[in-house]
């Protein structure tokens, strides 16, 4: 039997689309995980990037510490993590909260990183004509940094969404789910069409989550353009 009779086969049993195993249940699971923990890593690395983009103190350290999710492979990571908590918190401890915490480190560079970079590019100029006008430093953030910048921070981010719904399928390694649990189960079955499929998903999703913050990001472009435009109005 080919690999496409097989496939014809797998996919045309409902219960590997809506059965506890199937695609849709697996396909949310992967979507809460990176979900989740893409919220969190923005909850944590954006207000540190802003902070160290706007002042520009502790840029240095702050960033070298972030990218210790970089240096450290995600598998190790949940290993580490695995190791502290299987015994603390039953079962969180064994699969949620080392897969999260994983997600969160390997995410949270990129945010930093580009946060800093793109507020560090907006043209000085701008907010001395901000300040020049009484704003204060919130609003100089808020009201002229941030919005020139942001097409730098929506690539920090999409950069951080894709690398985490590509590392999310890793949780299925502590049986956490997700379209990873596809892949391993179809090792472990030696079933080709469940190990293509989950593999196929994932791609697909990776694809899917590059091209939204892509769209999003070339939507930016305008908001920061128009700003750009009035700061060197009120500087003329």
């Amino acid at each position: 039997m080919t690999l496409i009779d097989e496939l014809a086969t797998w996919l045309s049993d409902p219960a590997h689309w809506t059965g506890p195993d199937g695609m849709v249940p697996r396909l949310l699971e992967h979507l809460a995980f990176s979900g989740g923990s893409l919220f969190l890593a923005v909850a944590i690395a954006l207000p540190i990037g802003l902070a160290i983009g706007h002042t520009g103190r502790g840029a240095l350290a702050t960033i070298s510490i972030s990218n210790i999710g970089r240096a450290i492979p995600t598998l190790g990571l949940l290993g580490i993590v695995l190791t502290i908590t299987a015994n603390w918190w039953p079962p969180y401890g064994f699969f949620l909260i080392p897969t999260v915490t994983a997600l969160v480190a390997l995410a949270i560079p990129p945010i930093v990183t580009n946060t800093y970079a793109g507020l560090r590019a907006v043209d000085p100029e701008a907010i001395e004509a901000g300040r020049g006008m009484g704003m204060r430093e919130l609003q100089l953030l808020w009201q002229i940094e941030v919005p020139l910048a942001l097409p730098s921070i929506l690539t920090g981010l999409r950069v951080s969404a894709v690398q985490v719904v590509a590392t999310a399928t890793l949780a299925a390694v502590l049986g956490a789910g997700g379209l990873g649990r596809l892949i391993i189960d179809g090792i472990a079955q030696h079933d080709d069409a469940q190990l293509f499929m989950g593999a196929v998903l994932v791609g697909l999703l990776a694809i899917a989550t590059e091209l939204t913050f892509a769209w999003l990001q070339r939507r930016a472009v305008s908001p920061g353009l128009r700003a750009r435009s009035r700061a060197g109005g009120d500087i003329g």
